[in-house]
């Protein structure tokens, strides 16, 4: 039996309502050399169901209990068969030569570890949702550009350029990188995962490509809450462990003042009303977030141990120096304003 180019992985956590969207979309690629495989993180709310009755072509597996993004499609990459392996969310629509492009971009340039595509709102397929990530001085990330609008910006962009790396929402990876180096880290359970995965393919001496022509549209946060405080938690956590992990030494050592630096950017915005300030502000949960933000600090250093482990296996077989890694962080370094959504001229 010939094996599919390419593996597509969604995991899914009771996201029916996403799912038909999302799955109906790849039905209709025009590159059809494809294998899907969802893997379910325990719902309950008919999302099984919903694949053996409508989508028996997709591969299901399925899981007890919620196990998280990244241990999720760790257990898809076990049974992915393809050279190129994506990472689509389940709360995301693609165009139908999405695929067909990232594959052309691979293909053109194999170099190229990971290759990320145009990433637009759901809701407005004007509005950027990201375009690759950029970095802040404390190791938290986000997607370059958004809510900006791609009409605006489009003419700044070759249809294929470089980014420092792309969101697991929508990104192919090259599965001998991946050999390399390693998926998902298990310990982060969800968000930032990416960031370190596409800083540790970058330590690995791959580039990260944005193929602009591939185009999908994405649901914010449809299923993790954009206010959540378990989201914000995982979040506070993950990206000290994302510069313990793989900032270079001289820039760890610069982490506590950053960190305050960004605590103080974040109380002078809430005040102000301003940004992501304003929807903190407006939200019930001002003190269940307070919580999980020192919650994720307090575990980031109770988890240290076993992160500075994980940091000298990567410095160990890094590819690149520490000069190269301090360039490309500063290349892409995006401000805390930024990182709050906030317009600073």
């Amino acid at each position: 039996m010939v094996s599919p180019r390419v593996s597509i992985i969604v995991v899914n956590w009771n996201g029916i309502r996403h799912l038909p969207a999302c799955l109906d979309s790849l039905q209709k690629q025009t590159f059809t050399d494809f294998e899907t495989i969802l893997v379910d993180n325990g719902s309950v709310d008919g999302s099984r169901e919903l694949l053996h009755n409508s989508y028996p072509s997709v591969r299901l597996i399925e899981l007890p209990e919620n196990t998280g993004f990244s241990h999720g499609n760790n257990e898809g990459l076990q049974v992915a068969a393809g050279e190129y392996v994506v990472v689509l969310n389940n709360d995301t629509e693609a165009e139908p030569d999405w695929l067909a492009e990232l594959v052309a971009v691979a293909d053109a340039h194999p170099e190229a570890g990971q290759v990320g595509c145009r990433i637009c709102s759901m809701g407005d397929h004007d509005v950027i949702d990201s375009l690759g990530h950029g970095v802040c001085a404390d190791g938290m990330t986000r997607g370059r550009f958004r809510l900006k609008k791609w009409s605006a910006l489009a003419e700044r962009f070759a249809p294929v350029s470089e980014m420092l790396f792309g969101t697991a929402c929508v990104s192919l990876y090259r599965r001998s990188a991946i050999d390399q180096v390693g998926f998902f880290d298990d310990d982060m359970f969800a968000f930032a995962e990416d960031s370190d995965l596409g800083l540790r393919l970058r330590w690995g001496g791959w580039k990260a490509l944005l193929a602009t022509k591939a185009v999908v549209y994405h649901a914010y946060s449809g299923t993790g809450g954009v206010f959540s405080p378990f989201k914000l938690y995982l979040v506070e956590r993950n990206h000290y462990w994302v510069a313990v992990k793989n900032f270079p030494l001289t820039m760890l050592c610069m982490l506590p003042y950053y960190t305050v630096v960004r605590y103080l950017v974040q109380i002078r915005v809430v005040l102000a009303g301003e940004g992501s300030g304003g929807d903190f502000a407006a939200s019930g949960s001002k003190w269940q977030i307070v919580r999980a933000l020192l919650k994720g600090t307090f575990d980031a250093l109770w988890g240290l141990p076993g992160m500075l482990t994980k940091r000298r296996k990567i410095m160990k077989s890094a590819r690149i120096s520490s000069a190269e890694m301090r360039a490309l962080l500063k290349q892409y370094r995006m401000t805390f304003y930024e990182l709050l959504d906030i317009e600073v001229d």
